[in-house]
């Protein structure tokens, strides 16, 4: 009768986390804080993986109108919101500090002054409520977030991390461990995106006005008539190596846009007729390339027996792992070569709590990085990703005979 009378008029959210405390008091709960760029995210994972509640604060629109992201002002917007954000996640857990095993945040990699925000207020609440700390890797939190989703996701198995900052081939070979197989070289494919739909403008027109970048190039992509309109060259063909690079990509799209605001004298806000069409060439050029670079990093594992034929799995990740055309070219590659393919729900592609919070349990669970102390806890703008493999992948000088992508098509957009 208690319980009943306890229960009486409560959410089902409510009755789910009294249930879970009254009698799963085994379990643990993690809090977890991102806010290595411009989002603040927070959320309450337990020690099996089930959400219990997050919160997010976006920043885009602040920063999209003001071009690009301006550190100093994600820093303030972090100061301003992180209490909140992390508040209402609580709230929405229907959780006291006192249910809270340890709190994990993201340290490295990111913008020094936001992951600032993030680490001190973590320590402000571990010393307030005598929690321990759990620092967190953020590209490795991407890496594993498909781990919460898919329990028979085991180490190792191949991980495509690409966002705003970064773009990483690597094997996942536990929780703390990975091999480097390739990463960029100059610009992510995320800030590629951001940089390419400002040049082209397409803010100006309302549908796309308050889109990401790659929301917005991938969008437009699936309205092209005529993908091959423009030619694009891909990039570091003669390198046998899996970097990235997508400076090249970049310099060839904003000639195409120069030329054509040219020979047509466009107005300095008027976007060129070819957009849509220009947008499916840059968006295929990128995805021919991320691709190709893949395929020769199946191929290399496959000749150092790094993975076993049971583990064939490629997790991708990161921002721009949210776009679909990108995700079906690198499907048809794992389909020809034997690999499965994970893709996090889009949501937690991007940056947010729920995979700090899922990395901290997995740390917890692992008991690795779960620190008493945390004085010595700082915040590093970057931080490789593991043992390189970069140099022996560039000498053992593989030759692919590349997949066809032809029967990829542009799929309907996901935004």
């Amino acid at each position: 009768m208690f319980i009943i009378n306890k229960l009486r008029n409560k959410s089902i959210r409510e009755i789910g986390t009294f249930i879970f405390m009254r009698f799963c008091t085994s379990r643990q709960v993690i809090l977890g804080i991102e806010t290595s760029c411009d989002d603040t995210g927070c959320a309450l994972v337990d020690s099996t993986g089930n959400l219990l509640g997050e919160a997010l604060h976006s920043q885009h629109l602040v920063h999209l109108n003001n071009g690009g992201i301006i550190p100093p002002i994600a820093w303030n917007l972090h100061r301003k919101n992180i209490e909140k954000t992390v508040n209402v996640a609580m709230e929405n857990a229907n959780l006291t500090f006192d249910k809270v095993s340890a709190i994990a945040v993201t340290v490295k990699p990111g913008l020094p002054m936001s992951l600032s925000v993030g680490t001190k207020y973590a320590k402000y609440l571990c010393n307030k409520y005598k929690k321990p700390i759990i620092p967190v890797h953020h590209m490795k939190a991407h890496a594993l977030t498909a781990r919460m989703f898919d329990r028979s996701l085991t180490f190792p198995f191949l991980v495509l991390l690409i966002s705003g900052g970064h773009c990483l081939l690597a094997i996942a070979q536990s929780i703390e461990d990975f091999l480097l197989l390739g990463e960029s070289i100059d610009d992510a494919p995320g800030e590629a995106f951001d940089k390419m739909a400002r040049r082209l403008k397409l803010k100006n027109l309302p549908q796309y006005s308050t889109l990401s970048g790659g929301a917005a190039i991938e969008i437009a992509a699936s309205r092209a008539d005529d993908p091959l309109q423009y030619n694009f060259k891909e990039p570091m063909s003669q390198y046998k190596d899996c970097n990235f690079s997508m400076a090249g990509i970049k310099t060839q799209f904003v000639r195409h846009v120069e030329k054509e605001e040219a020979d047509l004298e466009l107005a300095p806000d008027s976007i060129i007729p070819g957009a849509n069409n220009l947008c499916a060439a840059f968006l295929l050029v990128m995805t021919r390339h991320l691709c190709h670079r893949l395929q020769r990093g199946i191929e290399y594992i496959s000749r150092k027996g790094l993975i076993p034929p049971e583990n064939q799995t490629l997790v991708v990740s990161g921002g721009a792992a949210c776009n679909n055309f990108i995700n079906e070219g690198l499907r048809i590659v794992c389909e020809e070569l034997g690999y499965k393919l994970l893709r996090p729900p889009p949501k937690l592609c991007t940056d947010n709590g729920v995979m700090i919070a899922w990395n901290g349990v997995e740390r917890w669970n692992a008991k690795i990085g779960v620190l008493d102390k945390y004085d010595d806890v700082d915040v590093e703008r970057s931080s490789p990703l593991g043992q390189s493999l970069i140099d022996d992948v560039r000498n053992a000088s593989i030759r692919c005979k590349w997949i066809k992508l032809s029967k990829l098509s542009l799929p309907k957009s996901q935004w």
